[in-house]
């Protein structure tokens, strides 16, 4: 499996607050392991497993809840806000992530 590495411009970086729920669901869109997320975003793999442990917001240094989000939507996944925030696949990253079944 390739696993895309986070660029570091801003794009896509939204005040939607990072919740250990929506980093979940974001990683079951994408089908990987807490081991990918971890390589992707640079980010240790007990850190991301302590993270996504605590329900809410994410309880981190904002350098970390940056990097994960940066390798999320570099995989694909876009964040949506507004009064229910939630996560969902590009159409790009939908197209690819059917063709690997």
């Amino acid at each position: 499996m390739s696993i895309p590495q986070a660029s570091n411009d801003d794009k896509g970086i939204e005040l939607t607050e990072l919740t250990s729920e929506l980093v979940r669901a974001a990683r079951a869109l994408l089908r990987w392991e807490q081991r990918y997320l971890a390589k992707a975003s640079g980010v240790s793999l007990p850190t991301i497993k302590r993270l996504e442990s605590q329900r809410g917001t994410l309880r981190a240094h904002g350098v970390t809840a940056t990097a994960i989000r940066r390798a999320l939507e570099a995989a694909g996944i876009e964040f949506i806000n507004g009064g229910q925030p939630g996560v969902r696949l590009t159409s790009t990253a939908a197209k690819q992530i059917d063709r690997s079944d």
